[in-house]
């Protein structure tokens, strides 16, 4: 029985199908997330951590490293759904023609689409879980608030797969994917308080920040996983749940003029 919205169970045999294929290539797949962090940590902890010194922090101070490694946490959750819902996806649609197979199944078009954003939330929660026990063994992650940063992975994932899959539903082909990745990613990957605090930016170019998602992302990481955590987490939650809400039908529609065309 479908919803209102065009939905119903059916939509997890694409999450199912996504899972049954992730599973026979786990061995690949679980290697970045669980190298990425020995990467990151042993570059700024040993070489810009010995540099920068301690970071203010909430009104105490933190080493370098501490500072970071939620950031890490989080630009993980963005790649991983991104990534998915883009060149994936893309893959799926294109080249495999995944997607056509699927609709000649009962699944409507929004299930489908639906199905793939959730699963690209999914590997950000799969990669957060690998990289949060990794970073964990630093001894940089504060818990019990650090096992919320699971759930986090869940919401911020969607928020970057709807967008992720939202240029998958206007690039005209893959190469293409380049651009969002240029303009879109990169610039948060760097201006969203993830290595230096925003405090240090311009004030125009921290207002500007203030509006991209990651920027949202990483303060509910280092909230939650260096505490203390305050009311203040609430408007981040909000603004990844409404970034969700309209970039969610803004992908469905973009996917359906593509498909349908």
């Amino acid at each position: 029985m479908r919803t209102p919205f065009g939905f119903s169970w059916l939509l997890w045999r694409v999450w199912q199908r996504n899972l049954t294929v992730y599973r026979e290539n786990w061995k690949f797949n679980f290697i970045p997330p669980l190298l990425e962090p020995f990467f990151y940590l042993l570059a700024f902890g040993v070489g810009l951590s010995a540099l920068i010194g301690n970071i203010r922090y909430q009104g105490r101070d933190v080493s370098y490293l501490q500072y970071i490694a939620p950031a890490l946490i989080a630009i993980n959750i963005m790649n991983n759904a991104f990534f998915e819902n883009t060149y994936a996806s893309f893959v799926r649609m294109y080249y495999q023609k995944t997607f056509d197979a699927m609709m000649a199944t009962p699944l409507s078009l929004e299930e489908i689409i639906t199905g793939e954003i959730i699963w690209g939330a999914t590997k950000s929660v799969i990669a957060t879980a690998i990289m949060l026990t990794v970073v964990s063994l630093f001894g940089l992650i504060a818990y019990p608030s650090g096992l919320l940063l699971i759930p986090m992975a869940f919401l911020g994932g969607l928020a970057f797969g709807a967008v992720g899959m939202f240029f998958t539903g206007i690039v005209k082909n893959i190469e293409l994917f380049n651009l969002p990745v240029f303009l879109f990613i990169t610039p948060m990957f760097l201006f969203s308080g993830t290595f230096f605090p925003l405090e240090n930016l311009p004030r125009w170019a921290e207002a500007f920040a203030s509006f991209l998602p990651l920027t949202h992302l990483v303060k509910m990481s280092r909230f939650l996983g260096l505490g203390p955590c305050d009311a203040s987490i609430l408007w981040d939650i909000a603004y990844l749940a409404v970034f969700c809400m309209v970039l969610f039908p803004l992908a469905i529609s973009g996917m359906r003029r593509r498909l349908l065309k």
